[in-house]
């Protein structure tokens, strides 16, 4: 990696941790939050669907401004959008707002995390081919999520402990702080290189043309296509899954105010992202075709989440859980990376949060579905059926494979006149 590769490097590991480290003071402790508000589990998983929800409204108008006016811009949108958005979040809790107040303001916080998906990324990458990198991006990627995976092991297991020690507001005002922090940090590191936002006297046009050529590149794009069709059923059970673990775990533990049990949750997510990043490029260079560790990734992982229906102990359930998290986490630097070697450089922002939106809206169905299980017949049986849902995106993944695109078995990052989107 050249001089000017590790500087781009440096500046998209920073930015990671300060994001995740400020989105997870509250990972492990929200559904409780929620709960401990006076919702129902069915309120507090509808309540994160409309999270999601916000999510799938906003991720294509937040890409096209990325694309429009600048990755950099976008960020900074995000930073202010979410942390005051969070604020909001802890006043309801104050006042015990009835459910409406906490849906409308879930579809703010979805709106903040919107300018970010796909901002950064599409940074990343564009100004990786503008310093000549030329390695895989499973391992500038793997590094991301292997920072963002510490990150949120700190973020997430403080919340817990501090939590605990104070009340369940405080991780929600610490977020609010570190990201204006963050504001300051991407104002000074973050720099568009190797791409020219598409500004125009007329703003309307450009937007429009920008999302026809991301739709062209996307979604008509048969192996991106294909792998979009897959997101609703693998992020929407993961989005699930992750805030069930709280309760799940507390359950298991018998204790329902060991707060600090329900930032393990988050903490062993957290370090399932760690090894598995470190293993994506590993296992990139062990097979051929970056379907094969999709395909792979899917099946194990869903049979795992299956398995925890017959688990009763605590500790098992930790063990498995880690490998659930461990294997899950391999595949996302390989996929983003097949997805990357796709995307024209000029859409790449809109079609990715094209590819988020997607994963959005399986969390906006499957979450208070799956909720509505657990009130019914209990967590264990609600992660196992999220298992099943997750084995649907099997067949999507295999279609892409199908296409056999060079992207499926290539092995450094392709130059702009390369891409087959």
């Amino acid at each position: 990696m050249n001089p000017a590769a590790r500087k781009i490097q440096s500046a998209y590991l920073v930015l990671t941790l300060g994001n995740t480290l400020a989105a997870s003071f509250i990972w492990g402790i929200n559904t409780l939050f929620l709960l401990d508000a006076g919702l129902s589990n069915l309120e507090a998983f509808a309540a994160n669907a409309f999270f999601t929800a916000g999510m799938v409204l906003f991720e294509v108008p937040t890409g096209v401004v990325a694309d429009s006016w600048g990755r950099r811009a976008s960020f900074l949108l995000g930073t202010v959008t979410l942390a005051g958005s969070t604020f909001l979040y802890y006043l309801l809790w104050q006042y015990s707002a009835p459910f409406w107040w906490w849906a409308a303001v879930s579809v703010l916080l979805g709106l903040g995390f919107t300018f970010f998906s796909g901002a950064v990324e599409a940074w990343l990458v564009d100004a990786l081919q503008y310093a000549g990198y030329d390695g895989t991006l499973e391992t500038v990627l793997g590094r991301g999520q292997m920072v963002s995976g510490i990150a949120m092991l700190a973020g997430s297991v403080a919340g817990g402990v501090i939590a605990q020690a104070t009340n369940l507001g405080v991780p929600f005002l610490l977020r609010v702080a570190v990201l204006m922090a963050m504001f300051v940090v991407a104002f000074l590191l973050m720099h568009d290189v190797g791409f020219t936002p598409e500004r125009s006297a007329r703003p309307l046009a450009a937007t429009r043309a920008v999302l026809k050529a991301s739709v062209d590149g996307g979604l008509r794009h048969p192996p991106v296509r294909y792998i979009m069709l897959a997101a609703p059923f693998t992020q929407g059970v993961g989005i699930y899954v992750f805030y069930a673990l709280q309760p799940y775990l507390l359950q298991l533990f018998g204790d329902p105010r060991a707060y600090a049990v329900a930032g393990l949750a988050a903490a062993i997510v957290a370090g399932a992202d760690v090894v598995g990043g470190w293993m994506a490029p590993r296992v990139r260079k062990l097979v051929h075709r970056r379907t094969t560790v999709l395909i792979a990734s899917n099946v194990a992982s869903a049979l795992i989440l299956v398995a925890l229906l017959f688990t009763t102990t605590f500790w098992l359930a930790l063990v498995l859980l880690m490998l659930w998290g461990m294997v899950g986490s391999a595949g996302v630097p390989v996929r983003q990376a097949y997805l990357n070697d796709m995307i024209p450089s000029k859409q790449r922002a809109t079609v990715l949060s094209f590819d988020s939106l997607m994963g959005s809206s399986g969390g906006v169905v499957v979450q208070p579905l799956l909720g509505r299980a657990a009130d019914l017949y209990g967590y264990p049986a609600s992660l196992a059926v999220s298992g099943a849902v997750q084995l649907l995106a099997a067949p999507f993944i295999l279609m892409s494979r199908r296409q056999r695109s060079p992207a499926d078995t290539a092995t450094e990052l392709a130059a702009p006149e390369e891409l087959t989107g």
